[in-house]
């Protein structure tokens, strides 16, 4: 199956949304870029992709967020989980193109609108300005265009605004590439702007890493501690939390005992 979005009626900036299905795994492309979304046809809610998954490694280190702001939605992966496995998180999701949230609804089991999901048709950027200081919990960026992430979303000017947009004990959550040459430049930028808190944890699919950038220092954390959350988590949500324990050896500045953040 291959589906192909028209322009938008709207007059948003427009954008090419390709649509695939082979072996019951649905998959959104923008034009022939690589796959933005998948989904399980018999379980919607399955985080097929492994970085989507990896977003959530944040619950280790905090607790679940009474608010969440999502900048892109692709197929709405992170927002059903969200909407269904945090029932304390009322979730913003800001995506620049009405046609893709359209796809997501029709195509990708996005719900609709309601206490505790808004979807809104705007820029990302110009959102997270917009909104007061200590407003949200958690920012998580899933923005990309064809080539890397949007350039605004990264930028010094608006890490800052994210930071200062975030409670006390808050986190900012990006998703960048490994790959990108530019990416230790990003990541420098964040601890410049975090004050060096800030931990990576990639994903065992492809080059993704999810950063998240904190508010407030974690107090080293011992690895045995944050194996007994990742037990903890694993049994409420079902996600790989021990490999992400694991995995956080891999990017960030530990020895046997702690990881430093």
């Amino acid at each position: 199956m291959l589906f192909r979005s028209k322009r938008s009626p709207h007059g948003d900036q427009d954008v090419v949304i390709d649509v695939s299905e082979e072996f019951g795994i649905r998959k959104l492309h923008f034009g022939q870029d690589d796959t933005q979304s998948a989904m399980r046809v018999a379980d919607p809610l399955e985080l097929v992709l492994a970085y989507t998954r990896c977003a959530f490694g944040l619950l280790l280190f905090v607790e679940p967020p009474r608010e969440m702001v999502l900048i892109g939605l692709g197929g709405g992966s992170i927002a059903k989980w969200v909407h269904h496995k945090l029932p304390q998180t009322r979730l913003t999701c800001v995506e620049l193109h009405s046609q893709v949230v359209n796809v997501a609804r029709s195509m990708f089991h996005l719900p609709q609108d309601d206490e505790r999901l808004s979807v809104q048709v705007a820029d990302g950027t110009a959102h997270v300005y917009a909104m007061p200081p200590g407003a949200t919990d958690v920012i998580m960026m899933d923005a990309y265009s064809s080539t890397g992430i949007v350039p605004s979303l990264i930028s010094s000017d608006f890490l800052t605004a994210c930071r200062d947009r975030l409670t006390e004990n808050g986190v900012l959550a990006i998703n960048l590439w490994s790959s990108d040459k530019r990416f230790p430049d990003y990541r420098n930028r964040l601890s410049g702007v975090f004050d060096g808190r800030v931990v990576c944890l990639p994903a065992r699919q492809k080059g993704n890493v999810m950063a998240f950038a904190f508010n407030r220092p974690q107090n080293n954390p011992q690895w045995e501690r944050l194996r007994e959350r990742a037990r903890e988590l694993e049994a409420a949500y079902q996600l790989e939390f021990g490999e992400f324990v694991a995995d956080l050896a891999r990017m960030n500045p530990h020895n046997d005992r702690r990881l430093f953040v």
